[in-house]
């Protein structure tokens, strides 16, 4: 699905255009945004693509549900 990464605030935010839905991220897997996985307040965690560590936001990218 598509994903929105995008700084709100001081804080890391996900912004999921399909559901209408933005949660803050409350957690990131590795250090590294890109190519790890965030979880979201909601509970949900994506994984998230490889990109460079300098990417900009806000940055769109394609992500995935990480079942438990």
């Amino acid at each position: 699905m598509k994903v929105t990464i995008r700084i709100t605030g001081d804080a890391l935010s996900a912004y999921i255009p399909k559901k209408d839905l933005e949660e803050p991220i409350i957690s990131v897997a590795n250090e590294d945004l890109w190519g790890g996985s965030i979880l979201l307040r909601n509970g949900w965690r994506l994984a998230l693509p490889h990109l460079p560590q300098d990417t900009r936001l806000p940055a769109t990218v394609e992500a995935n549900i990480r079942r438990h």
